[in-house]
Order: C-alpha cells, then sequence, then structure tokens
C-alpha cells in the first residue's frame, strides 16, 4: 500500500528547493548591474575620439623627399623653369611650419588651405614630367640608356606615391586636425586595425605612415590590398592614381626591355 503521508506533488505547486523570493532579488541584482554597465561609456577607439594632434615630422620628410626627387628628373622633362615648382612648394612648407607654431590652425582653415596649395604644386609638377615621359616614349625621344630610364621612371613614379599619400592623409575624415577632434565619424578608408581593435593598442589610429603605406601599395598591385576605399572619392582617387602608375610603369619597363634588346 502507499503511504498516505506521501503524495506526488502536483505541477502547479512549487518545489520545495525553489525560492521564488530569492529568485527575483538575484534578478533585480542582475538588472541593477546591467543598469550601471549601460549608464557607463564604453571608451571609443582613438580614431573616433578626441586626441592630440599626430607628429609632423614623417609628413616634412616624405614633402623634403618630393622636393629632392624633382631635381632626379631631368630638365626635358620638369616644369620650367626648373627652380619654380620646387621653391613654390618649398615656401608653402616654410608658411606651414611657421603658422603652426601659433593657434591658427585651431580657429581658422589657413593652414589646411596652404597644405591643400602645396600638395596640388606637387601633383601638378609630378603629372607635368608624367605627362612628359609619356610622350617622349611613346615618340621614341628617350635616353638611349636603359639605366637613366629606368631611373627617370621611378623617380616620377616614387613621386607620384608620395603625392596621393599626402592627398589621402590631408582629406581623409576631414584633415588630420578634424581627425584630432574626432569631428567626423564616418571614416573614408577602413584600415584593418579598425576591424581588430583587440589586436592593437587602444590610442591607435591612422597617421601619414598608414597612408603612406596605403599609396603604395595601390600604386604596386593597382587595386586595393588590406585598407578599402569607403566614400566615393577615395575610391575615385585611388582609381586614378592605379592608372597613372600602371601607365608610367608599363611605358618605362616595355621601353626600358626594348632598349636592352
Amino acid at each position: 500500500m502507499t503511504d498516505p503521508e506521501v503524495r506526488e506533488p502536483r505541477l502547479d505547486e512549487p518545489h520545495e528547493f525553489l525560492d521564488t523570493q530569492a529568485i527575483h532579488e538575484r534578478l533585480a541584482h542582475i538588472a541593477a548591474h546591467l543598469e550601471r554597465l549601460t549608464d557607463t561609456p564604453l571608451k571609443e577607439p582613438a580614431w573616433l575620439r578626441r586626441t592630440a594632434e599626430e607628429p609632423r615630422i614623417p609628413v616634412i620628410v616624405a614633402i623634403l623627399c618630393a622636393i629632392g626627387l624633382q631635381f632626379v628628373v631631368p630638365v626635358n622633362l620638369a616644369f620650367s623653369p626648373r627652380w619654380l615648382m620646387p621653391a613654390l612648394e618649398l615656401l608653402l612648407l616654410v608658411a606651414i611650419i611657421a603658422f603652426r607654431q601659433t593657434a591658427m590652425d585651431r580657429t581658422a582653415k589657413l593652414v589646411r588651405w596652404l597644405g591643400i596649395a602645396l600638395v596640388t604644386a606637387l601633383s601638378f609638377a609630378t603629372a607635368w614630367s608624367a605627362v612628359h615621359l609619356a610622350r617622349a616614349i611613346i615618340g621614341g625621344d628617350t635616353a638611349a640608356n636603359a639605366g637613366v630610364l629606368l631611373r627617370n621612371g621611378a623617380a616620377i613614379w616614387l613621386t607620384n606615391v608620395i603625392a596621393f599619400a599626402l592627398w589621402y592623409w590631408e582629406i581623409d575624415r576631414g584633415g588630420p586636425v578634424q581627425r584630432a577632434r574626432g569631428t567626423h565619424k564616418h571614416t573614408d578608408f577602413l584600415f584593418s586595425q579598425m576591424t581588430a581593435p583587440e589586436l592593437v593598442p587602444a590610442d591607435w589610429e591612422p597617421g601619414f605612415v598608414d597612408y603612406f603605406y596605403l599609396s603604395f601599395t595601390n600604386a604596386t598591385a593597382f587595386s586595393p590590398t588590406d585598407t578599402l576605399p569607403l566614400s566615393r572619392w577615395a575610391k575615385l582617387t585611388m582609381m586614378l592614381q592605379s592608372a597613372i602608375s600602371l601607365l608610367t610603369v608599363a611605358l618605362v619597363v616595355a621601353r626600358a626591355v626594348n632598349i636592352l634588346h
């Protein structure tokens, strides 16, 4: 017989181990903890928040190298008079450095426009040399020495890499000053560090070296590598650089091979 004191528990009755009040208290504690976590602002990556401006030494060194490379190009390929464009670029660089010693770059657009003017002058001088080199190669009016031809082509190609690196650095998310202020949340370039923030330091943000790497790989691969353009202007600029690089390399190498044979 079944013991009359023992019966099967009903499903609608709470079990002995079930403490409803304790569960509610635990849930309230978890909810309060989640609320505190929600109210605490998460730390944004450095490239999204306000930071100190990046050092300009790499930019200055790159500009000086580009100015020096213009003297490697022979006179018949350089803008005439030969000294004009390098002198203008050097003058703009000195003016930018001088104005940056004040607080003007924080309140005015003068330094930014000077920087854009400098990059424009550098790009114009490079384009002038590239066009004249292409015309000379197509017309057969080039040096008979393949080494000289390769040297001239390499100087123009490397100057072009520096010029586009400066364009990317100067325009991405409003320029270096705006990037330091963190005013532009939508980036023009997606660097690989942005997709894996746990693999880089918390204070990482793109600097000129990153834009130079972007320009160099785009000029050698003729397409994006590990950095993707997101905005239309970035896509069009990278497409233009790839076209110029491909044309320069193809013409110079083909002509050099023809001379060697």
